[in-house]
């Protein structure tokens, strides 16, 4: 089954078309920066036209950061504020002419990469955190999905903790990889503590440089496992979902 997924994040929106069987993209990704103010109306702009880049009238999945139950908008921390409450399902469907499932974004990244990536065969307690604009996560125990735990927004030291450890963080100060590194090892030591995970999975963009920054953390006993599908896992967990593949294989 081809269905095309789209990603929706705080700094840009990526889209492609996905084989959900094997979790390949069928054409090359294609990115639009995220519209500032990130309003319903400009955010679903751009919707359409990556839909429409790649001729889609079919099946589609969106992620949004933030957390979604039933297609609406519950948290909106990375974008306007105007979409709490918001029908994002029933929004894009209606820009698309077609049936949209909407889910949080990192989880679905997770559901990727727990069925195509890093956490296939994981039948534990496993956690996905998501470094860029913010910090998401998703939470699998026995390869079933947690939705919208939305774990980095949890306090460390006064603020949350995608303020001090995402990877916008690490651009906004200048931190250096070791820096940035200690904000991210003081952040899962806390996750550590509260989930005791098996294994933590870790992606964003970020994740394609995790040879510059994973080995620098020290703290953590659960093993740690850059994503395997990298950047990539929005997109092919958001067409997963669009296809009723909700959780780990």
């Amino acid at each position: 089954m081809h269905v095309l997924g789209i990603d929706i994040g705080g700094t840009g929106i990526k889209a492609a078309p996905v084989d959900v069987a094997t979790g390949l993209l069928l054409d090359e990704r294609r990115k639009i920066a995220t519209p500032q103010p990130a309003t319903p109306e400009a955010v679903t702009d751009v919707v359409r036209e990556l839909a429409g880049s790649f001729g889609w009238n079919g099946a589609t999945g969106a992620t949004f950061p933030g957390v979604v139950a039933g297609g609406t908008v519950r948290t909106a921390a990375n974008v306007d504020h105007a979409w709490i409450g918001t029908d994002a399902a029933a929004l894009f469907g209606k820009a698309l002419g077609a049936e949209v499932t909407v889910l949080n974004d990192a989880d679905g990244a997770g559901v990727a990469e727990m069925t195509f990536g890093a956490g296939k065969g994981e039948r534990g307690t496993v956690l996905m955190l998501t470094f860029g604009t913010g910090i998401g996560s998703a939470l699998f125990t026995g390869g079933l999905l947690v939705p919208n735990t939305e774990f980095g927004h949890v306090e460390i030291r006064g603020r949350d903790a995608e303020r001090r450890a995402s990877e916008h963080a690490k651009t906004l100060h200048d931190l250096s990889w070791s820096k940035w590194a200690g904000r991210v090892d003081e952040y899962m030591r806390h996750m550590e503590a509260l989930l005791s995970p098996d294994l933590i999975i870790v992606g964003g963009g970020v994740s394609k440089e995790s040879d510059r920054w994973v080995p620098l953390l020290t703290g953590i006993r659960a093993r740690i496992i850059p994503a395997g599908l990298h950047n990539d896992a929005g997109i092919v967990g958001a067409a997963m979902a669009a296809a009723g593949i909700a959780t780990a294989r």
